[in-house]
């Protein structure tokens, strides 16, 4: 298989899938599960760019987000059950905030409770964490529908941020630690945070200037009567597709109701972003092949996603644990299965292109 670059959208498609699967368990094994399948596949596929070292810092994101959610849950939510692990000083508030306190006892269900909840998030976190390490935002911003290429400017600005911070603070810490200067604890990051704001700084002027040299807003002329069309045909296909979504998860509602409303939803909306595309001017080069690899991504995403969707909505046990008696979590075999699909991508997707190394000078002179 000849090493190439995938297409970013499909990686972003791959990661949203598990991040869709993640969000329908708070089964500690299969977050798990989920986490330990997105590092494998960032360790098989990262390039080598410094954009693609951000999972890790994602990882260490997630951490905090448990213990900032186990910290709230000790001090202000209300408690769940009876096994109380320790009881704090606690302030009687009005009855306007009920069902809000602070301190109190703090109970072993409780806390395990928000470890899940925790957890959850953290793994959603660790999903964009792998698509920002396997997707370039660059080549990801040029494959953007013309319709969206405001809104993908502004997300890829937003998604590449994590990358350049720890680019930038590997940099920094390297060059102090030439310089026999302290690059840990509170004196290191004290001294890398000015040289990164200024990095910052000086990274968004140089982009808006880049935007500004390359007529970045400029717009086609169109009549007034298209512009009405696409903007109905946008408003009535976000409509209709909010209407067939729910009509999908509610169970009360008809069942003629929600899949043809959610079809025709996506037919008009696909109109209409195509007539609005027609407004943004620009030319692509050297576009991104969409090929094997990228289906097989996209499969993965839909098998993983689609699977714990339906079993969540079957209420298969095992994807939401008891935390009242705490139970140990089972794993349900099809959630496992549903899963290990997107380490598929580990095999059968191309590796990326290894960077050429100049040849040294007995190289060149042999």
């Amino acid at each position: 298989m000849t090493a190439r670059l995938v297409h970013p959208g499909a990686w972003w498609l791959w990661a949203i899938g598990l991040a869709v699967a993640a969000s329908r368990t708070t089964n500690p094994l299969l977050l798990g599960l989920i986490i330990a399948v997105a590092g494998y596949v960032v360790a098989a596929r990262r390039p080598q760019a410094p954009w693609s070292r951000s999972f890790a810092v994602f990882l260490r994101i997630g951490l905090i987000v448990i213990a900032i959610r186990m910290v709230f849950q000790a001090i202000v939510s209300a408690p769940i059950g009876t096994t109380v692990l320790v009881t704090l000083p606690s302030l009687t508030l009005p009855d306007l905030f009920a069902g809000v306190r602070l301190g109190g006892a703090i109970t072993a269900e409780s806390m395990l409770a928000a470890f899940y909840e925790g957890l959850r998030l953290a793994t959603i976190l660790a999903c964009i964490g792998a698509a920002n390490s396997l997707a370039s935002p660059a080549r990801l911003l040029k494959a953007a529908p013309a319709a969206l290429y405001e809104f993908g400017v502004s997300l890829v600005v937003a998604v590449t941020f994590a990358p350049q911070l720890v680019a930038d603070l590997d940099r920094i810490r390297s060059a102090r630690r030439l310089r026999g200067r302290a690059n840990a604890g509170i004196r290191g990051a004290a001294g890398a945070a000015v040289p990164v704001l200024e990095g910052a700084l000086e990274r968004s002027v140089n982009l808006a200037a880049a935007m500004d040299s390359r007529g970045y807003g400029r717009q086609a002329e169109r009549s007034p009567q298209l512009r009405r069309m696409t903007t109905g045909a946008l408003i009535i296909g976000l409509i209709a597709v909010i209407i067939g979504v729910y009509a999908l998860l509610d169970a009360s509602a008809p069942t003629y109701l929600g899949l043809p409303l959610l079809i025709v939803g996506v037919v008009i909306g696909l109109v209409g972003f195509t007539l609005a595309g027609r407004r943004t001017t620009r030319s692509r080069y050297r576009p991104d092949p969409w090929s094997g690899a990228e289906w097989l991504l996209t499969g993965c995403a839909v098998v993983t996603g689609a699977s714990l969707l339906i079993l969540g909505i079957l209420g298969t046990p095992g994807l939401t644990p008891s935390v009242d008696p705490p139970v140990w979590p089972a794993l349900p075999p099809l959630a496992v299965l549903a899963i290990l699909v997107s380490a598929l991508p580990a095999f059968l997707t191309p590796a990326p292109p290894r960077p050429r190394v100049p040849l040294s000078r007995e190289a060149v002179a042999a």
